[in-house]
C-alpha cells in the first residue's frame, strides 16, 4: 500500500471555529481559540500523522472585507494559501447566510481553482436536526462542493467522517514531515501566541486588535526542567496599557499566570514568565512595525 500525503488549507470567514477544527484534528492544540473574531493573524501549519497517510492543514486568518493594513496582510496570507494546496476544507457555521458578502468573495475565489473542495459545517450542536439537511441543501445550490460533512469542532462530532473522506482525497506522497512533529511553528511563536489568547480572552472587545506580543528572550535550563520567558506586549495608546495592566496589575498577573499554565501544559516543562507592557503608536498600520512584529 502506497503511503498517502497532501496540503490541506482551512479556510472561511472570521469566528467560525477554523482553529478549534485543526486543534480537534490533530488531537494537541497549536492554533488559539477566542470568542472573537480574526483572532488567527498567521497561517499556522499543523501536521496530522496517520499510519499510511501524512495530512498538513494550514489554517488561515478569516477572510473578510477590511481596509485595515494588519487585516490586508491576514487576508493575503490565506488567499495566498489556496493556490499551494491540494485540498481547501471550507468552514461555515450553521447560520451563515449562505449568500452573505464574505462568503461570496470566498466563494469567487474557490470558482477560479480546480482544486477538491470540501464544505464543513461547523457547530451543529447549535442545530436542530431536523434543521440541517435544508442547511445541507442550500450550500448545495451555490457551489459544487467534492463533498459536505456536519461537524462539531467543539464536541468531536463528525470528525472521524472528516478525516477519512480528506484521507480518500489524498494522493500518493512522501512523508514530507517527522512522524512526531505536529507543528512547522517555533516555540517562540507558539508562547506569543498563547500570550495573546490570554488577552482576548480577558479583556474588553475593543483591545486584542490593538495588540501583539513579542518574545524578548528564551532560556532553557534541561536539569531544572524550566522554562523563562521574557515577553513584551505592544498596544497602541496608553488607554489600552491601562487595560491590559489592571487596577493594581491584577489583569498582566491573571494573563501571566494564564498563559504560564498553558505553557506548562503544552511544553511539559515548569515556566517562569515575565510580561512588559509598551506603547508603539499605530503599529498596526504601520508596515515596518508590522514586519518587525512577525506579520
Amino acid at each position: 500500500m502506497s503511503f498517502l500525503s497532501g496540503f490541506i488549507s482551512i479556510i472561511g470567514t472570521p469566528n467560525v471555529g477554523k482553529s478549534t477544527l485543526l486543534n480537534r484534528l490533530l488531537g494537541q492544540k497549536i492554533a488559539i481559540t477566542s470568542p472573537k473574531p480574526q483572532t488567527t493573524r498567521n497561517r499556522i501549519l499543523g501536521i496530522y500523522n496517520g499510519y499510511d497517510c501524512q495530512m498538513i492543514f494550514i489554517d488561515t486568518p478569516g477572510i473578510h472585507q477590511t481596509r485595515s493594513l494588519l487585516h490586508k496582510s491576514m487576508v493575503g496570507s490565506a488567499k495566498t494559501s489556496l493556490g499551494e494546496v491540494d485540498i481547501i476544507l471550507l468552514v461555515v457555521e450553521p447560520d451563515e447566510p449562505a449568500n452573505n458578502n464574505e462568503l461570496n468573495i470566498i466563494l469567487r475565489l474557490l470558482r477560479k481553482t480546480n482544486k477538491t473542495t470540501i464544505l464543513t459545517i461547523n457547530k451543529i450542536d447549535l442545530v436542530k436536526k431536523e434543521n440541517l439537511l435544508p442547511i445541507i441543501d442550500s450550500y448545495s445550490k451555490i457551489h459544487h462542493f467534492d463533498s459536505i460533512i456536519p461537524v462539531s469542532a467543539l464536541y468531536g462530532d463528525g470528525l472521524e467522517t472528516l478525516r477519512g473522506e480528506l484521507r480518500e482525497r489524498l494522493s500518493p506522497g512522501p512523508q514530507f514531515f517527522p512522524p512526531g512533529m505536529v507543528t512547522d511553528k517555533s516555540e517562540e511563536f507558539l508562547i506569543t501566541e498563547i500570550v495573546r489568547e490570554k488577552i482576548y480572552y480577558e479583556t474588553r472587545d475593543e483591545l486584542p486588535y490593538s495588540c501583539a506580543v513579542m518574545v524578548e528572550k528564551i532560556e532553557e535550563d534541561p536539569e531544572r526542567n524550566l522554562l523563562a520567558v521574557m515577553a513584551t506586549i505592544f498596544v497602541e495608546k496608553a488607554s489600552q496599557k491601562g487595560i491590559i495592566i489592571g487596577k493594581n496589575g491584577r489583569m498582566i498577573k491573571k494573563i501571566g499566570r494564564n498563559a504560564r499554565m498553558e505553557m506548562e501544559r503544552i511544553f511539559s516543562s515548569h515556566v517562569y514568565l515575565e510580561l512588559f507592557v509598551k506603547i508603539e503608536k499605530n503599529w498596526s498600520s504601520d508596515t515596518r512595525s508590522l514586519r518587525r512584529l512577525g506579520y
